[in-house]
């Protein structure tokens, strides 16, 4: 029943960062670039429940965006996927409780997600952006990312320890077989 109720709260999670890139954050953008808060939701969703959870809600996730934002179909399925499956791999790897630990993957993870998003224009659509500007744009996302990161971080962690515990309670004993 917690884990039904944990997953609701992720969806609840997923609509009010909708909200907030949609509204909020059009107009505090900074030179016109906005932060993406879906990264760290699936990156959150991989660190603590686990890569398999992370890869299925980030698939979800990235479909309904591809459904309501129409870019490329697609793309943010792979994205948001790859994100909850690098979360889980990041916290077999790498410490998720320090801050600069923390703040490292969401850097990391947005400039992949970005350059991955370049690729596939450059691919599938022939959008040719100069790499100056593709430079610019990765380097204030990853930035704006980062400080909200710093920003959400206690609030992350509370939550993050909070579901973690509910979700692998049953992982617990054969985690140190």
């Amino acid at each position: 029943m917690k884990k039904i109720l944990i997953i609701a709260g992720i969806f609840i999670s997923f609509l009010l960062i909708y909200f907030l890139q949609i509204n909020f954050f059009s107009w505090y953008n900074i030179a016109g670039i906005q932060p993406n808060l879906f990264i760290i939701l699936a990156l959150f969703i991989g660190l603590f429940i686990g890569k398999f959870y992370g890869l299925i809600i980030g698939i979800i996730m990235g479909f309904l965006l591809d459904m309501f934002m129409v870019n490329m179909i697609g793309t943010n399925m792979l994205i948001l996927g790859l994100t909850g499956f690098l979360g889980g791999i990041y916290d077999k790897n790498f410490s998720k409780e320090k801050l600069i630990t923390f703040i490292l993957m969401v850097a990391g993870t947005t400039i992949l997600c970005e350059v991955i998003v370049y690729i596939m224009q450059l691919f599938f659509f022939k959008i040719e952006l100069t790499i100056f500007k593709f430079i610019y744009v990765v380097f204030i996302e990853t930035i704006y990312n980062v400080i909200l990161t710093i920003i959400l971080n206690p609030l992350i962690q509370k939550v993050g320890n909070s579901t973690e515990e509910n979700f692998r309670k049953e992982q617990t004993f054969s985690k140190y077989l």
